[in-house]
Order: C-alpha cells, then structure tokens, then sequence
C-alpha cells in the first residue's frame, strides 16, 4: 500500500505567519488578472441551505499560471454567534494540478476574511470617489473588521468610520479595535440609515439568507457613494441594484446563474467585471456623482492563490500537521 503525506494547516499557524496584507491583494489581483486572459477555471459554486439562516457552498478553482488547484468548502450560519462560534466556518483542499492527489487541507475562515476584503479594496481602487474619507461599515464582525484593514491600504484620505451593528458590544470592540490599529474617528449609529449617510464606502457585511427580509435603501446613499454588499441580496432592498448607476462585478456568469436562482431579479444590466476594471479594458467611476455597487459574489480564485502561497510558505517554514494519506 502507497502512502504519502498531506500538509494539516489550522488557523492558529496560517495567522502566526504574519502575511502580508499587500501581499495578498497582490496575489488576488494577480488571479482576476488572469481570470481575464481566461487561463483559470471557476465553475458557478454550488450551494445548499439547510435553514434559513446556513448556506454551504462547494467553490472548485484551477488558476494555471500558478499551478493551483483546490476547492473550498464553506460555511455559514447566522446562528452561529448565539452559540458563540464563529459565523464562516470551512476548510480548503489543495490537490497536486498534475495526479489530482489532495497535497494540504487547511482552515478557509482567515483566508476567506482576507481575500473578501481584498477583493472590495481592489474594486474600490477602480470605483470608489479619489478623495473618500468615510467609510461605513454595517456589521462590525471579521469581515467588518478586514474590509477596515484592506481598504484602509487603498485610501490614503481616509480619516473617519461610521458603524452600526444590532448587538452593540460589537460596535463598542470594533471601536476599540479601529482606535488600537488605525487611530481613525468612530462614529457609532443608533440605525443603519444613520451609519450609511454622508458616507463614501458602505459595505455590508450582515448574514446571508435564504429568505431574506431587506432593509438598505438606495435613498440612503449620497451622490457618488459605493455600496460594497457581501450578503448577496438579503440586505438592500429589491429597488437598489436598479437604481444605482453601476454595477460592477466579479463574475458575470455566476451572478446569471443566481439570477436563475431567484437572486437579483431587478438587475438588468451589468456595466462589467472586475478583471476588466483591473486590466484597463472598461472604465470604473467617470462621474463623482454616481451611485456605484461592487457585487462581488466570491470567486474561488482568490481563495486558492492566497491558499497556495501560504502552503509554499509553510514549506519553506517547516510548518503544519503531517498527515499520512494511504492509497
């Protein structure tokens, strides 16, 4: 019986490696780029929702130039944080692109926070008004926390961060954590219309669900404002993705086949993708006035580059578990 060994990465080990934030909006960057010139493949993710508030998606991605090949599997339940658990919960699969043999499994949450952040702050460098300086931020969790940490790096006048969050201990440890790390003034809202207006970037970051009941409106928005939803369509309203001027994103295919779904069934047009944006084939913001949205669905792309490199570096560190794989 042949055996070799696989490469266990838990989250603990993946964080002590202190990647460099730059680093990995370089490596996403890198991936849309390629996307581009089509010598990846992302299939539509698959997803299945055992509740209302849990979805579960299988994220497949072969990115060529870089010999990556894996598969996320990913998680999230808004009932999670009741119970004390974190809400995106998941592992990643990286296989060997030439015998298809599982190489390493490593923990998906960091690297889903990070590589989510760094793809809004590369849409933002392409959609967001030059002069921004606020930022709101709708649910002040991981992804809160990371959206703050990327675009902070991608907007030089940044100076103030309005914030709401339905449990207010959240908003009181994310205060902390921006006035620790960024020195940046907090303005914390007593409602998300509140936090939302006057404000250059607004990111939800809330739950997704299946049967959403949504609340943003478009009407909240200032002239020239970007809207950066990652919940898909379960916070703004219905009225918002037909209203907005733009709509940007990371995978046109993708957002169709959600469409088929029943997600976004306002939306008519889409004015590009991202990697065209990152190319220079199409133009992003031409007008400081315009109502701009980056819907980013999630591209497994961008999580199996960053996945690949921080296996090459564990390599090279000595780290993570051995675990032998019997054939």
């Amino acid at each position: 019986m042949a055996s070799y060994k696989i490469v266990y990465l838990s989250k603990k080990e993946i964080e002590s490696m202190c990647i460099n934030s730059l680093d990995i909006m370089q490596w996403v960057e890198t991936a849309f780029k390629e996307k581009y010139f089509k010598t990846v493949e992302i299939p539509p993710k698959p997803g299945i929702h055992p509740s209302n508030g849990t979805f579960i998606h299988a994220m497949p991605a072969f990115i060529q130039k870089f010999d990556a090949v894996g598969i996320k599997w990913i998680a999230g339940s808004a009932l999670n944080p009741l119970k004390n658990l974190p809400y995106l919960t998941g592992l990643i699969i990286l296989n060997d692109p030439e015998t298809g043999l599982p190489i390493s499994i490593m923990d998906a949450a960091w690297i889903t926070a990070k590589r989510t952040a760094a793809v809004s702050a590369i849409s933002a460098k392409y959609l967001a008004r030059k002069d921004s300086e606020t930022i709101s931020i709708i649910g002040c969790g991981v992804q809160g926390r990371s959206h703050l940490e990327f675009l902070s790096l991608v907007l030089k006048n940044l100076k103030k961060v309005s914030v709401f969050d339905i449990v207010f201990e959240r908003v009181l440890e994310f205060e902390n954590f921006v006035q620790k790390n960024f020195g940046l003034e907090v303005r914390k809202s007593s409602s998300p219309g509140e936090a939302v207006q006057g404000s250059d970037i607004i990111v939800t970051a809330t739950p997704i669900l299946k049967n959403p009941k949504p609340v943003g409106r478009i009407e909240w928005v200032k002239n020239g404002g970007l809207i950066v939803p990652l919940e898909f369509d379960s916070y703004w309203l219905p009225e918002t993705f037909s209203k907005v001027d733009k709509i940007y994103t990371d995978d046109i295919e993708q957002l169709k086949y959600y469409q088929t779904l029943g997600h976004f069934p306002s939306i008519k047009k889409v004015d590009g993708e991202l990697c065209e944006l990152i190319v220079g084939r199409i133009e992003g913001r031409v007008d400081d006035k315009e109502k701009i949205m980056a819907l980013n669905l999630g591209l497994a792309i961008s999580d199996i580059i960053v996945a690949k490199k921080i296996y090459e570096k564990a390599l090279a560190k000595n780290l993570g578990l051995s675990l032998e794989y019997n054939m």
